[in-house]
């Protein structure tokens, strides 16, 4: 997929890829000491962030001289990154079989109910980023984030202690005992809300470029890779370890160990303090400043005026760019929305799709429904590295650009990619049907089919790969276009549309349902999934995402990219 822009390609040197020195930049300490950049930010700091050593080491590295004197980090850098994940997609993860099963709900309200949640995990990061970078900072914003997770998963696990006893067992929960739920279960998403921007704008920050510094640039972009392969494996481990012990041993048991990894990487995160580069704050009214300034900027959007969309999206007078700003980023935020809600399918009707098929593992394992999610972090853990190190080179070689492609190039193969997955999921789908029908088994949801569970691995691989593309080709687009005060708002912006995307989700699933239980014979999203019709459902969104991918190539094709040296 080629995408013209105008940004300038730029040679980087290898090395930039592997350097361990910090860059030069003037962020205050954290400390009370004076900041010392010789001796804060780069990898050094940014591995506290990541939880994984320097790029050349997780580069499948087995220098064990060279690692030898790093040693005393060893413990630290293998924690730090995954522990964060455990806790959150722990509960996350699993969450739809949770309430589908000790709280009784339907699978359609369900899923709505878990769409509508993670698009509210997503969003909230608009307003975590707005406190970190006009008040908090961002480490005192992951500190904040620290307290609540414990907070929202101590009031979790107490929950769960009171409503089942088993793995299985199913009650009508009180409208009191609901409510704490809900509250836990918003808590959780609130601290994500404080956290993900933070943390992930707080370890980009350690590399401060200069003007035309290159290899700064190509440093940063190489450490949003190393984000997501380290918060990835922390996914994996909460998808298929916790989601086990969930279903086979207790809730209470998984949510009480999800207490216990966050407790343990904010520890782990403090240890890192004293190496940390901070960004100064803008202020509250700096800050609200610019947001009004967005605001009189979507106005000018939506004038009726015959202003040309695409000249706004390439402003040529200095005193407008910044009011046209969100101008220029609008679409490309709208236009992955359909990606976001295709995304979202991973944590909802796959994982109940997966609860029909014959999940056996040689004698005795028994896979749960929710560790099949490990198959998208088995796919990042895997395409990360093959990306940073072999793609990424190669591509440089082709087009001179210091990441291979550009960011926007990366977000559409990504979105491209989602409308595979999906078709392929509608196939999979259609033909789980079809077994069965053959089966005798059209009305006995309990049965597992004769059908194996590897019939859904493609499904999650791709839409793995369409995530190491989109999903951080997005982040690190929006982190590098806003105003360099307020990139935490710009990772939230990235976050919040996925997060739309989610609430669209919600919203679709629900509409569909109603209609389809007051037209049609059954709801595309029964209870018995042998009698529903998840297969519409998967096309429909591949359609969606074809219209997607025109349309983003509409606007990516004009976008003139904010020169960040």
């Amino acid at each position: 997929m080629i995408i013209t822009t105008t940004e300038t390609p730029a040679e980087v040197p290898g090395a930039a890829m592997q350097s361990g020195e910090l860059l030069p930049g003037s962020g205050p300490s954290l400390g009370s000491k004076p900041a010392d950049d010789r001796r804060r930010g780069g990898w050094r700091a940014a591995r506290f962030v990541l939880g994984n050593p320097e790029p050349e080491d997780l580069w499948l590295s087995f220098d064990v001289v060279n690692l030898l004197p790093r040693a005393h980090h060893c413990w630290l850098v293998a924690a730090v990154g995954f522990l964060e994940r455990i806790g959150f997609y722990g509960v996350q993860g699993n969450l739809i079989m949770y309430l589908t099963g000790p709280l009784g709900m339907s699978t359609a309200s369900a899923a709505a109910g878990v769409s509508a949640w993670a698009g509210t995990v997503q969003v909230l990061p608009l307003a975590g980023a707005l406190a970190a970078d006009s008040r908090l900072g961002r480490y005192r914003a992951v500190l904040a984030a620290g307290g609540l997770y414990l907070l929202s998963l101590g009031m979790l696990t107490i929950t769960s202690m009171l409503q089942a006893p088993q793995p299985h067992a199913t009650s009508s929960p009180s409208s009191s005992m609901l409510a704490f739920f809900y509250v836990a279960l918003y808590l959780l998403a609130l601290a994500q809300g404080f956290h993900r921007p933070c943390v992930e704008a707080l370890g980009a920050d350690q590399f401060v470029s200069s003007d035309g510094d290159q290899s700064a640039h190509a440093s940063r972009s190489s450490y949003f890779n190393w984000f997501h392969f380290s918060i990835s494996w922390g996914y994996a481990i909460a998808t298929a370890v916790l989601s086990y012990v969930e279903d086979n041993v207790g809730w209470t048991v998984g949510f009480a160990a999800c207490w216990a990894t966050m407790a343990l990487y904010l520890a782990v995160f403090l240890l890192g303090t004293r190496t940390y580069r901070a960004e100064k704050t803008v202020g509250v009214r700096s800050l609200t400043e610019t947001v009004r300034s967005w605001a009189a900027s979507v106005s000018i959007f939506r004038r009726s005026d015959g202003t040309d969309a695409e000249r706004l999206l390439a402003p040529e007078r200095d005193e407008d760019k910044e009011q046209e700003l969100i101008v220029r980023l609008l679409p490309i935020w709208l236009t992955s929305l359909v990606f976001a809600a295709i995304f979202s399918q991973v944590y909802t009707l796959f994982t109940k799709q997966g609860s029909t098929l014959d999940r056996r593992i040689g004698a005795t394992l028994v896979v749960p429904p929710a560790a099949l999610q490990s198959l998208v972090s088995a796919t990042f853990v895997t395409m990360l590295p093959l990306y940073d190190r072999v793609l990424v080179p190669m591509a440089r070689r082709v087009t001179g650009h210091h990441a291979g492609v550009t960011t926007l190039q990366r977000i559409g193969a990504g979105m491209a990619m989602s409308g595979v997955a999906m078709a392929v999921a509608g196939l999979v789908e259609g033909r789980r049907l079809r077994v069965a029908m053959d089966a005798g088994l059209v009305d006995r949801p309990d049965v597992a089919l004769p059908m194996s569970l590897w019939w859904v691995v493609p499904q999650y691989v791709l839409l793995g790969v369409a995530a190491v593309l989109a999903e951080i080709g997005l982040e690190e687009f929006f982190y590098d276009q806003v105003p360099d005060a307020i990139r935490s708002v710009g990772l939230a912006l990235s976050l919040s549309a996925m997060g739309a995307g989610s609430y669209a989700s919600s919203m679709l699933v629900s509409l569909i349902d109603w209609a389809t239980r007051k037209w049609c014979a059954q709801s595309w999203f029964s209870d018995n999934l042998n009698r529903a019709h998840l297969d519409y459902f998967y096309w429909l969104l591949a359609g969606l995402a074809a219209l997607e991918v025109a349309v983003f190539l509409h606007f990516a094709s004009s976008y003139v990219y904010r020169n960040k040296g």
